[in-house]
């Protein structure tokens, strides 16, 4: 089955099928959870819809730790049923559904305290118990205990004072933002209608009952209906916004914590693995990405705006201060290549405090057409969308095929095993190294035929970006062709990790970006210029709001960049 192409023909496709068809299900939402669920309805011969109202995965989908996890620190509260929940979903997802996405990484776990080895090591032992017990997985090693010096060979820049000794395990890590990419465009593939830049403005009635809802497309300005016989809300941290729009704050109540992450080069830390350390208020990790290191996460409440969280000095602080307990070298904010911050939809409990949110996911029906679905974890998307839909089902009255989605592999996955022993050979054919050719394939797995394909039409994409050689010139066309991306920061930020892998944020590509993107998105020299100089301005809010002190003072300069479709909207309107 050839993968449905995202581009901007097939987003009016879409567009015009919604305004002219009524559909069996609407998703509100396009990050991990909305993609899910239209995988999951669309798989059970449902007809789908899905509009977000700004990029694909712009959001917590994003901006995430990047792994996937069974939750080991939910052992120790524990909740049993979650982890035993997301290690099953590792497995598939490893194994099954996305083995060209979803890679193994390995983790210390150092303890400060001899007494301590007993007390981690039965919990690390449980975790690979349960693991196994869901059918065991391929790839995944067993945790080993080491030694002081054991510990030290594995992670040279830990200082010796620093621990009595480690356990290492395994999880799993995924860009999280091309998962989602990937989700829906396995979703459109068995035809779902997938449009991103267009607002959910309100809902239809009948009565009590939810018939669809208007929507406005933001490239255009255009308004029109979309009507549905179920109605998704898949909207995460704005779910609460959502459910104003049917009169109340609802059945569900969702807090935002906000999460922000260090990128610093690889070379800054010596190790062969990556780390988890606990804090007082919750686990630090350091986690090795390419020719980098994440290091995250924090969590705090936040009640500003939901669409850009800014990282303040204070984050950034917090975060240095707490890896630098253990490392030999200590790490400076000018090491820091990337920030980014994102936010956490937590089912509000009796606590206050974030880090005790519930993780799990909560599926309401509040009135009739309908579906909400909040809270939960990146690793079990799966099993939310599954939940929602089967609400859908319900909701519907007919009878609805068992979801189907533990079985059905993302585009990209079919034939990924045989062209990952192949990519010598691949390389040798398109006169390009095999490390590029690996690239390719840990990113867009047996789809990347589709872009030697765009290589051997045009030569010149074969050649990486200038200023951010880790991509080729072929992955911005592709984007913009293939993927959905819209605007020059959904290709640096989504579909690529420019934003944060490169020093200058990507600035230094951003207009070589921008002129790849123009001739499948129509771009005059214009548009080009508007792109690069929105940004250019984002960057320079974000890089300023990261020197203030407060959430609040790095909110309000963080406003200052405007939404890239309303600068469009406001000089072509």
């Amino acid at each position: 089955m050839t993968a449905a192409r995202m581009g901007p023909e097939e987003r009016v496709e879409a567009l015009t099928y919604m305004a002219g068809n009524e559909l069996d299900v609407l998703v509100v939402g396009g990050g991990i959870v909305g993609a899910g669920v239209a995988l999951d309805a669309v798989s059970r011969g449902l007809s789908v819809g899905v509009i977000e109202v700004r990029d694909f995965a712009s959001g917590t989908s994003s901006k995430s730790s990047k792994l996937i996890h069974g939750g080991l620190r939910y052992l120790e509260q524990l909740d049993f049923e979650l982890v035993r929940e997301a290690l099953t979903e590792r497995g598939l997802l490893l194994q099954r559904i996305a083995p060209h996405l979803v890679r193994p990484v390995p983790f210390l776990f150092p303890f400060a305290k001899h007494w301590e080895r007993a007390y981690i090591g039965a919990g690390v032992t449980l975790y690979d118990m349960l693991a196994m017990t869901m059918g065991g997985e391929r790839g995944l090693p067993h945790h080993r205990h080491l030694t002081r010096s054991g510990a030290t060979r594995v992670f040279p820049a830990l200082r010796r004072d620093a621990l009595a000794g480690a356990v290492q395990y395994w999880d799993a890590q995924v860009d999280d933002a091309r998962y989602v990419t990937t989700v829906l465009r396995t979703a459109a593939t068995y035809g779902a209608r997938i449009a991103s830049r267009v607002r959910a403005a309100g809902f239809l009635r009948e009565g009590e009952h939810v018939t669809g809802a208007r929507a406005h497309d933001l490239e255009t300005g255009a308004e029109f209906e979309i009507r549905a016989k179920q109605v998704v809300n898949a909207a995460g941290v704005w779910t609460d916004d959502i459910q104003e729009m049917v009169g109340g704050r609802g059945q569900i109540h969702v807090s935002a914590s906000k999460g922000i992450h260090l990128v610093v080069p690889r070379d800054r830390i010596q190790a062969s693995s990556g780390m988890i350390l606990r804090t007082e208020k919750s686990v630090l990790f350091v986690i090795p990405w390419g020719r980098h290191w994440i290091i995250g996460t924090t969590d705090t409440p936040w009640d500003l705006d939901k669409a850009h969280p800014a990282a303040s000095r204070s984050d950034i602080d917090y975060v240095l201060d707490h890896v630098n307990r253990v490392l030999k070298v200590p790490l400076t904010r000018d090491d820091v290549e990337g920030v980014y911050a994102g936010l956490r939809p937590l089912l509000s409990g009796e606590s206050d405090e974030t880090s005790k949110l519930s993780r799990e996911h909560t599926v309401a029906h509040p009135v009739p057409g309908l579906v909400l679905i909040a809270g939960g974890k990146y690793t079990t998307y799966r099993v939310m969308a599954k939940d929602a839909v089967d609400a859908v089902a319900h909701g519907l009255g007919s009878k609805i095929p068992a979801s189907v989605t533990d079985r059905v592999p993302l585009v990209g996955a079919d034939g990924y095993a045989a062209l990952w022993n192949q990519r010598g050979r691949i390389a040798k054919r398109e006169g390009l190294h095999v490390s590029r050719v690996a690239h390719l394939l840990h990113r867009y797995g047996s789809l990347t035929e589709e872009l030697l394909a765009l290589m051997r039409e045009r030569p010149d994409l074969k050649e990486p970006l200038s200023g951010a050689d880790d991509y080729l010139r072929a992955e911005v066309v592709y984007a913009a062709r293939c993927e959905g991306a819209r605007h020059l920061d959904d290709a640096l930020s989504q579909r690529t990790r420019i934003s944060i892998e490169t020093w200058d944020r990507g600035i230094a590509v951003a207009d070589e970006a921008a002129r790849l993107m123009a001739e499948p998105l129509g771009w005059d020299e214009e548009q080009i210029r508007r792109e690069v100089e929105y940004y250019s301005k984002r960057i320079e809010a974000e890089r300023e709001a990261q020197e203030q002190d407060s959430d609040q003072e790095a909110d309000a300069v963080q406003q200052g960049a405007a939404d890239i479709v309303q600068e469009v909207r406001t000089v072509s309107g």
